[in-house]
């Protein structure tokens, strides 16, 4: 068992733990015969549906003909019940081989053989808890009544002082941007780590950069006014570290005046080894939880709640089924990546603070996050839905490039050939939720004692099919994306695009498209998860109508042609200049169509923005003059 690490600040509550990294922590093993745990140990790779699939040619074929059959039928209920039936049948069959010979081992080697997926044990999650359901209200009900009198206590205004995780990140940086102008919130401390600058070609070290240096980029890539940067403090720290790796004299003050903690710190690289996602998703939030513990406890503290950002897919391959808020359960058809399996378990590890330790914390889970829902700025991100767009973008221009030689051209023709496959099923669907209604629903949580204790999807009921995300990039990228079947791609077609790409020297494009093939290799499937929605609204006060997907997918689209060429423009200063021009440039079409941007017919938009804007420097055009007629000069002279 794991010894305990003592606190620097010598605290006698909870205190950070040497962690035991093995899903054995919070998970077991149980056996379908007897009900009762087996003790073997629990590799981490079996609980990926990959694992169990993509290694067997007959769970491939198999997955390829069911979304074949559910697209000629549009029943899939009847093919997931014919799918069941076959395995029975297969797995009889195999034991009455093994019967008719009397070897236990011939019919388990028959059933691997024919992909029947029966197994003698299932997982299940460790329960957080030996109290009863009852019980567990009760504490959640005080939990919430004490947040109430902290944050009535501060009076009307109540001037909120926030510890912010993450703020380099993605939704880090919009939560920055929000805060700005919001009332409530006197402070943001933003806790950073120094960064190293290494030249591109020696790579060696050019400058570091202190946590106040990189917090003063930051804001000044945001553009926000001298008087809101004042909002905010950036002090040097790691998740990874005990007490978020703060220094004590610092620290001391944090005690008497911090009233939230959000932790939105996370490693989101969805093909990222166990042992790293462990460390930054599992570890980090462990530390960021008993870092508001070690708050709420102090004399005299302010301290109202702690804020977890986890993600709408700890609940994993649910099929076609409702994910609820509220329960969390081992999926049956396991987890895509180590991304959602540690968010998982950081998930637990949340529960277990809360209901052991009395910490009042409220647990958001975004859907899969994108661009600004109007104008698709996204600050720089380069990943998760950016990064196939960007790659097909790219593969296009390859393919459209003038002044070629016919030999370039055939190349280009090759690169297109291969790059624009989409491992996407038709029918599969994904929440897209744009981050500017990701971050409301977090500040809107500061001040809602009742989301504490309750699971809140930030997702969307307005989900987006794959065929319906191809359509639109063809229209805006221009882009013949043909959809592949996810299994079929990640198996066989990927490996030979990438061999296809490095030989044509396009090592970068190879590399994105085998991002592209983790991130939706297993998204894009058909039977996603249904996240079920309300609390956002219910609890936490968003706007009923949550952000149109198509609207947004659209805008997106547009934001990574125009803005960030496809990836191109990477220097940050830039974006942020790009993005400020580019978000004036929309409110501009708005009014002068009298449309929200992101419903303006393709065509007719980039007709637009190639009259207001030279997309070559990224600047805009001077207006145009309105010619006068002859007549008219001389009647203004008379």
């Amino acid at each position: 068992m794991a010894r305990p690490r003592r606190r620097s600040s010598g605290a006698k509550h909870v205190v950070a733990e040497e962690q035991d990294s093995s899903p054995s922590r919070y998970i077991a093993r149980i056996s379908t015969e007897t009900g009762r745990e087996l003790h073997d140990g629990i590799e981490p790779r079996e609980l990926l549906v990959h694992a169990h699939r993509d290694n067997h040619p007959v769970e491939v074929a198999a997955q390829f003909l069911a979304s074949r059959l559910i697209q000629l039928t549009g029943r899939e209920v009847a093919v997931r019940r014919g799918l069941r039936l076959l395995n029975q049948a297969a797995a009889q069959v195999a034991d009455l081989a093994g019967a008719a010979v009397g070897s236990d081992a011939l019919a388990r080697a028959a059933k691997r053989l024919v992909g029947v997926t029966a197994r003698d044990h299932t997982f299940q999650f460790r329960e957080t808890s030996h109290l009863s359901e009852s019980e567990v209200r009760r504490r959640i009900e005080v939990l919430q009544r004490d947040a109430r009198a902290a944050l009535k206590a501060r009076g009307s205004h109540p001037r909120l002082r926030v510890l912010l995780t993450g703020a380099t990140g993605f939704l880090g940086k919009e939560i920055l941007f929000q805060a700005a102008t919001d009332r409530r919130i006197e402070e943001i401390v933003a806790v950073l780590r120094p960064e190293t600058l290494r030249d591109p070609v020696s790579k060696e070290v050019v400058r570091v950069l202190s946590p106040a240096e990189r917090g003063a980029l930051l804001l000044k890539r945001l553009h926000l006014p001298k008087a809101q940067q004042r909002k905010f403090r950036f002090v040097g720290g790691d998740i990874e570290q005990p007490d978020l790796g703060i220094a004590p004299e610092e620290l001391d003050k944090l005690r008497g005046t911090l009233t939230h903690v959000i932790h939105c710190a996370a490693s989101v690289s969805f093909d990222d080894s166990y042992e790293n996602s462990f460390r930054a998703n599992v570890t980090g939030a462990r530390n960021a939880l008993a870092f508001a513990l070690l708050l709420q406890q102090s004399p005299g503290s302010p301290f109202v709640q702690h804020i977890a950002i986890e993600t709408s897919y700890i609940h994993g391959r649910t099929k076609a089924s409702f994910a609820s808020e509220e329960q969390l359960s081992f999926p049956r058809h396991f987890y895509n990546n180590y991304y959602e399996l540690t968010k998982a378990m950081a998930s637990i590890e949340t529960d277990r603070f809360m209901i052991e330790h009395g910490l009042r914390v409220a647990q958001l889970l975004p859907s899969i996050v994108i661009g600004d829902s109007r104008t698709g700025n996204n600050r720089g991100d380069t990943k998760v839905v950016n990064a196939p767009i960007n790659a097909f973008g790219r593969a296009q221009e390859a393919l459209a490039r003038d002044g070629q030689t016919a030999a370039e051209r055939a190349r280009g023709w090759a690169v297109a050939l291969v790059a624009q496959g989409f491992p996407g099923d038709p029918s599969a669907e994904l929440n897209l939720v744009p981050v500017d209604r990701v971050v409301a629903g977090i500040l809107a949580s500061l001040t809602v004692p009742e989301a504490i204790g309750i699971r809140i999807h930030l997702a969307t009921d307005n989900r987006i099919r794959s065929q319906e995300m191809l359509r639109m990039c063809r229209e805006e990228l221009g882009v013949a994306v043909r959809l592949t079947d996810p299994t079929i791609y990640r198996n066989l077609t990927l490996p030979l695009v990438r061999a296809t790409l490095e030989k044509l020297g396009e090592p970068k494009l190879a590399n994105a498209l085998e991002k592209l093939g983790s991130i939706f290799g297993g998204y894009s499937e058909w039977g996603q998860p249904i996240h079920k929605v309300g609390n956002d609204v219910r609890i936490l006060g968003l706007p009923l109508r949550r952000p149109n997907s198509d609207h947004a997918f659209r805008m997106l689209c547009r934001h990574n042609r125009f803005v960030q060429e496809y990836g191109k423009v990477r220097d940050p200063d830039e974006i942020a200049r790009r993005e400020r021009l580019w978000d004036a440039l929309c409110t501009e079409l708005e009014l002068e169509t009298g449309h929200e941007v992101g419903a303006i017919e393709p065509g007719e938009f980039r007709a637009l923005v190639h009259e207001k804007l030279d997309v070559v420097d990224f600047v805009r055009r001077p207006p145009r003059l309105p010619v006068r007629s002859h007549r008219g000069r001389r009647g203004a002279r008379g």
